[in-house]
């Protein structure tokens, strides 16, 4: 195998595929109503999101194709479970909507940049982290709550801490976007 191929198939990556061929087994899952099924892929696939990290840093194994890689993985996994979550009825729209319109709008961002500029900025920011750790919370307690109690219940708070998470990172990646079309 070429030496390119070998360090593009290294373990972060591998995980952070594995992460995406999990994603639809997992939207079966929900679909079928093998909640159970739905809770440990999600698990498995927050786990991975944790470990690619985590091993990339240690072994010094970051490569670029990781860094666009893993956010992709990250949206694929959001925003499949924010659509099936409204379709059941265990998040509100007008949060669903929300996250996809923020990812969505990053995402279109990112390309535009690239195109414009030949720049393709994947760069995580605190807000941003915040965000996918408060709707990767909220999702597992819904999972949890459906999985142990019969019901998604309907935590409020949780989806405000969630919204204003995702509203204020969504701006945040505007904001940083057009400095940096401004600046080339």
């Amino acid at each position: 195998m070429p030496e390119k191929t070998l360090n593009v198939l290294n373990l972060p990556n591998t995980l952070t595929i594995a992460r995406i061929l999990m994603v639809p087994f997992f939207i079966a899952a929900l679909l079928y109503r093998y909640n159970q099924y739905a809770l440990a892929l999600f698990i498995a696939a927050s786990l991975t999101d944790i470990l690619d990290g985590v091993v990339a840093r240690m072994s010094n194994q970051k490569t670029r194709f990781g860094e666009v890689l893993d956010p992709i993985a990250d949206k694929l996994l959001m925003m499949s479970s924010f659509v099936i979550f409204a379709i059941l009825g265990w998040v509100p729209l007008w949060l669903s909507i929300t996250v996809l319109s923020r990812d969505i709008i990053v995402m279109t961002g990112t390309v535009i940049l690239y195109l414009s500029t030949g720049m393709l900025v994947v760069q995580v920011t605190r807000t941003g982290k915040l965000t996918i750790a408060l709707q990767v919370a909220l999702l597992a307690y819904i999972l949890i709550r459906v999985n142990y109690l019969g019901d998604a219940g309907s935590p409020m708070f949780f989806y405000l801490l969630v919204l204003i998470s995702t509203a204020a990172s969504g701006v945040q990646y505007i904001m940083k976007g057009l400095k940096l079309a401004g600046d080339n």
